[in-house]
């Protein structure tokens, strides 16, 4: 465990958990700028330790599980504090978007500890409208923070929350249906619908 939490993608990571509270400090200081270019770098961070496990194969189990948290440690803040009209200012992310994007982020987490200790299941990858939900979420946040820092508000932000909502309910509901077919594997079903017919 302690050599995996040596290596350089592991190690960005926990940079980009490190420069959470940097984060929060900067936006309830009320400095937009800072606060953008420190999610800017924690995002650089991501992409440089993704990159770094490909090039120097230093792909672990640590880092399967280390990366996504960081990622939702930081957009967990992000969402929250951008939803605060007080802090975020002149615009505020709709409580229907952060309460959809925390919501089913919390929803995953149960399900992912349940499938662990009912079923044994040991890595749960992303689907592509998990990939896509992310990307969504990242943008807001960032147009956002963009928008902020210039003082300056748009109608873009209405449809990139709208998008952001639908692309998070819809990945929920694809990881809800892999995770039913994980405890009810179709042969089961089948066999179930056989019998009674």
């Amino acid at each position: 465990m302690t050599r995996e939490l040596r290596t350089i993608p592991n190690l960005l990571t926990l940079s980009r958990i490190l420069l959470v509270p940097v984060f929060v400090w900067m936006m309830l200081g009320e400095k937009p700028v800072e606060a953008f270019l420190v999610f800017l770098l924690a995002g650089l961070t991501d992409v440089l330790d993704g990159l770094a496990a490909r090039l120097w194969h230093q792909k672990s189990r640590l880092g399967l599980w280390l990366d996504p948290a960081a990622d939702k440690i930081l957009l967990t803040a992000a969402f929250v504090l951008l939803s605060l009209p007080a802090v975020s200012k002149p615009n505020a992310i709709p409580f229907r978007v952060v309460f959809i994007v925390i919501g089913r982020d919390v929803l995953i987490a149960v399900a992912a500890l349940l499938l662990m200790r009912l079923k044994g299941q040991k890595a749960f990858y992303p689907t592509l409208l998990g990939k896509v939900s992310t990307v969504c979420q990242v943008l807001t946040v960032l147009v956002v923070l963009i928008f902020n820092a210039m003082g300056k508000t748009s109608s873009i932000l209405s449809w990139l929350y709208d998008a952001t909502l639908a692309a998070t309910v819809l990945s929920g509901v694809q990881y809800a249906c892999k995770a039913y077919r994980v405890v009810v594997p179709p042969e089961k079903t089948e066999g179930i619908s056989k019998n009674e017919l």
